[in-house]
């Protein structure tokens, strides 16, 4: 008899399999760095952690600014994937600058870019899985690319690792590493996915015209609500990487904080994608703010070594249940014609919230210590949690 789970994984088309190790290739590359940059920050540079804040905060932002313009554009164009082309290949080229940079400005510039990146590719790729994935499956679509992806998030700060006890803490030339696949994520993007014809159908009309905007329904702007309030609980996972410094674990070995995180959020992001595809998507939502607050509340209490990797682990099965889950209500609430847009929208608002919690994190991390910062996301969790259930016939229609 064939078992259900793998029938369902045939079913899902090759090119988002293809996408999905993209997005693994570019998340080893960027993890890499991005595992150490804290420490590179405050050990290296002598920056504070309220800068890392900003940094991150600013960083993290301008990806999904950049997002509402490249998702209409794509739209516009009928085109997703040579925006997402273009997108890998300035993620890719940032790397460098991370090596030879001598200031937290310089690491700013380097992050923004790589982040402008993300922002590029990220809308129209998401708009590319939806065009491709039949409707039925599309909630194990986006759960597959996110657990490829995710692989990624892990596999980077393993090799970081590695290579921090290979190289005696040698930041630069670590990063130097990184850029090598980003760059085989580029040329996989390039020769393995072809555009469907399906996705030039609007090609030519304006989507951010006040008509077309018109189109997006309520149950859309509800679930980009939802999305803002959901990023305003979980501020900028540089965050965790600090929290494992300050129990005093070797910094070679701090990246194994982002290593059990991402781990988890691989192994949860497919089959709790594929149960959005049958579960009640607010019951979903909440479920994952709950290990959210429990994760926030573990990491209040202690810097301990098995405290941080029982609360980090918590954090990455929320990540699972819930951010595919957010990109298939966006996907089931927005028109075909505008699913660029629509994602765009979503991770501008995303995106600004971000802005404002990780600068909200760093602050109260500077004046009152690392156990306020974590007991602000759980009080955000459970506002989020109350916003979603006051809301619940808007969600209706997201299903």
């Amino acid at each position: 008899m064939t078992n259900p789970r793998f029938s369902t994984l045939r079913r899902i088309p090759r090119a988002v399999w293809v996408l999905g190790f993209v997005s693994m290739l570019m998340d080893i590359s960027s993890e890499i760095v991005h595992s150490l940059l804290p420490m590179f920050l405050v050990s290296g540079l002598g920056a504070s952690v309220a800068t890392v804040g900003l940094i991150e905060g600013i960083a993290e932002a301008a990806a999904p600014i950049v997002k509402v313009f490249s998702g209409s554009l794509s739209d516009y164009l009928g085109n997703r994937k040579w925006l997402a082309v273009a997108g890998y290949a300035l993620g890719a080229a940032s790397k460098p600058f991370f090596a030879i940079a001598a200031s937290a400005e310089l690491v700013l510039a380097a992050r923004f870019a790589d982040r402008i990146g993300k922002g590029i590719r990220g809308a129209p790729r998401d708009a590319l899985v939806a065009d491709i994935a039949p409707a039925e499956y599309r909630g194990a679509a986006f759960g597959l690319r996110q657990s490829l992806d995710t692989i990624g998030a892990f596999t980077g700060p393993l090799i970081a690792v590695g290579l921090m006890f290979l190289w005696a803490n040698d930041y630069r030339r670590i990063f130097w590493i990184a850029l090598i696949p980003g760059a085989l994520a580029v040329l996989l993007l390039t020769l393995g996915v072809e555009e469907p014809a399906h996705a030039a159908s609007s090609k030519g009309v304006n989507p951010i015209r006040r008509e077309s905007l018109r189109k997006l329904s309520a149950s859309y702007w509800w679930v980009v609500a939802i999305g803002a309030a959901f990023t305003l609980a979980r501020f900028s996972e540089a965050f965790l990487v600090l929290r494992a410094m300050q129990g005093g674990m070797k910094p070679a070995l701090v990246p194994l904080v982002m290593v059990a995180m991402n781990v988890v959020y691989t192994l949860s992001a497919y089959p709790f994608g594929k149960l959005a595809d049958s579960m009640n998507h607010m019951r979903l939502l909440v479920i994952g703010l709950g290990f959210l607050v429990c994760a926030d509340m573990v990491l209040a209490q202690s810097s301990a070594w098995p405290a941080v990797l029982l609360g980090v682990s918590l954090w990455g099965l929320h990540m699972g249940m819930t951010q595919g889950l957010l990109a298939v209500m966006v996907a089931h609430t927005a028109p075909a014609d505008l699913k660029g847009t629509a994602f765009g929208f979503f991770n501008l608002v995303s995106g600004v919230a971000m802005l404002v919690a990780s600068v909200v994190a760093g602050l109260l991390w500077e004046q009152f210590g690392a156990e306020a910062t974590f007991y602000a996301g759980a009080l955000f969790s459970v506002l989020a949690a109350v916003l979603i259930i006051s809301g619940s016939h808007y969600l209706t229609s997201a299903e």
